[in-house]
């Protein structure tokens, strides 16, 4: 099979494990929303940075260091693998002993035993990180949906039917471990794969300069990532961060799975033509149209039928859900863009201007959050969309001077694709503007169904290119 039938098999298999794991959980979280409370998902966000922030340290730029080294050895395996639960290890302890601390600061003495509790997946995610690993390095997507699929639909019926009978935030606890549980016991089942040797100093010490700055950048985007869940926690209260993390699930949910199966199928592939610099810059610039190209109009068409969507499937207790969502998701949908420009540094093993690009972007990302927190919940959402053009610029400058696929050569390929999106958008507007206030589900179906004809129908027309390729590349497939 040639390297191109088999990135397009990993595209296919990839989007399949993402979008149906995380449709399913979607879909446990819809029928969840509509048991628990804003106030329930605010808990469980207050407590998002500190799980966040130990899987980084778990992980600690070690999978990416595995995955980008051509020559891996078993001991290499097995070095990430020991070292992953030792430091699962240690993370959990420290969480232990720190959750009163987290509680007080919070003024929520609850959280001491939720946070206890909800730590301890860390250790048991820590058991099938080499399996995913070395799923990933194979492209071999299909087992890795079986087993994120599984785990996500055993997940979700156990948190619902906590939910069910009243366990409130808990619900959203037993969800995650089951859920985590689930997927490394099929990891230890599907993937036949065991450490055969122990813990290598010369392994770690051969993967930690690549890995170390990995961390670094990892941690301060991990920080910054929760940190809107930290200060709105802080400052709030539970209920509004509750409305903003429901409103960041729905605008992530097509933003991030778009991106991890880009990124995930992307990193490993351009790694392999990463010695031929025309190929390698020729398969970055077609990654980064297709993306843009399924993800401009999901986002900008989310955004249009935001308040049918919100008062139809989460009901009215989420109203306030819906102008937060339009505005996060015209930042979000630049993600994949932000991602993919990052993955090329990775691919060439430029993690030292990774970890620059990083520093300057929290900087400047914090202090746009400073300065919007005091004006509300909403002006802190605006301040996503200077920070989302800021990240812009500067992702795109080494891409340019690296491969010459700069923010110009990058704008010229978007902009078709965002004008269209853009004209969709209104079209989906337009729909549900013209039938009566009340009738959600009718809005909902008939604003879906013109921007999805109209997006196809206008991209057969005017970008029949993309669509060619795209249809060659299937019926390529297809025959072998």
């Amino acid at each position: 099979m040639s390297l191109k039938q088999k990135t397009f098999k990993g595209v296919i298999w990839s989007a399949v494990e993402r979008f149906s794991t995380q449709g399913v959980q979607f879909l446990f979280g819809i029928l969840l929303a509509r048991l628990l409370t804003p106030n329930d998902y605010g808990t469980i966000a207050m407590l998002a940075i500190f799980m966040a922030v130990s899987q980084t340290f778990i992980d600690s730029g070690f999978g990416n260091a595995l995955v980008r080294k051509p020559d891996r050895s078993e001991a290499d395996k097995a070095t990430v693998f020991f070292f992953n639960i030792f430091m699962a290890i240690v993370c959990y302890a420290i969480i232990f002993l720190g959750a009163p601390f987290v509680a007080k600061f919070y003024e929520m003495p609850q959280l001491v035993d939720i946070l206890r509790v909800l730590a301890i997946n860390l250790i048991i995610q820590a058991f099938g990180s080499i399996q995913h690993l070395n799923l990933t390095i194979d492209l071999n997507f299909k087992t890795l949906a079986k087993v994120s699929f599984i785990g996500a639909i055993v997940g979700g019926a156990v948190g619902l039917l906590c939910a069910y009978n009243g366990l409130g935030v808990w619900s959203l606890v037993v969800q995650q471990m089951t859920t985590t549980s689930t997927r490394v016991l099929l990891f230890w089942i599907l993937v036949h794969w065991r450490p055969k040797c122990f813990f290598s100093k010369a392994s770690f010490k051969n993967m930690f300069g690549f890995g170390s700055k990995l961390l670094i950048s990892g941690l301060l985007n991990t920080v910054y990532d929760n940190a809107y869940d930290l200060i709105i926690g802080k400052v709030f209260s539970a209920a509004t961060l509750g409305n903003f993390s429901r409103a960041s699930h729905l605008a992530n949910f097509p933003s991030s799975n778009i991106t991890g199966i880009f990124q995930r199928v992307t990193y490993p592939v351009l790694s392999k033509i990463q010695n031929d610099p025309e190929k390698l810059r020729l398969g970055y610039l077609k990654f980064l149209n297709m993306a843009t190209l399924i993800i401009f109009p999901l986002m900008i068409g989310l955004a249009a039928i935001a308040k049918p969507f919100v008062l139809l499937v989460l009901t009215e207790k989420w109203f306030n859900v819906i102008l937060i969502l339009q505005i996060i998701c015209i930042a979000q949908m630049w993600y994949p863009v932000h991602a993919i420009n990052l993955n090329i540094l990775q691919v060439l093993g430029r993690s030292d201007l990774f970890l620059k690009l990083e520093i300057i972007k929290k900087i400047a990302g914090i202090t746009i959050l400073v300065v919007t927190i005091p004006h509300g919940i909403i002006a802190l959402c605006y301040g996503q969309w200077v920070s989302t053009c800021f990240s812009l610029v500067v992702n795109t400058y080494y891409s340019g001077k690296l491969l010459n696929a700069g923010l110009l050569t990058q704008l010229k390929m978007y902009i078709p694709t965002l004008l269209n999106s853009l004209v969709m958008g209104a079209i989906c507007i337009g729909v549900t503007k013209l039938l009566p206030e009340q009738e959600h589900a009718l809005q909902l179906a008939l604003g879906i169904v013109t921007g999805v004809i109209y997006y196809i129908a206008s991209n057969c027309i005017f970008n029949r290119a993309t669509v060619k390729e795209l249809l060659d590349l299937v019926s390529k497939k297809n025959k072998s």
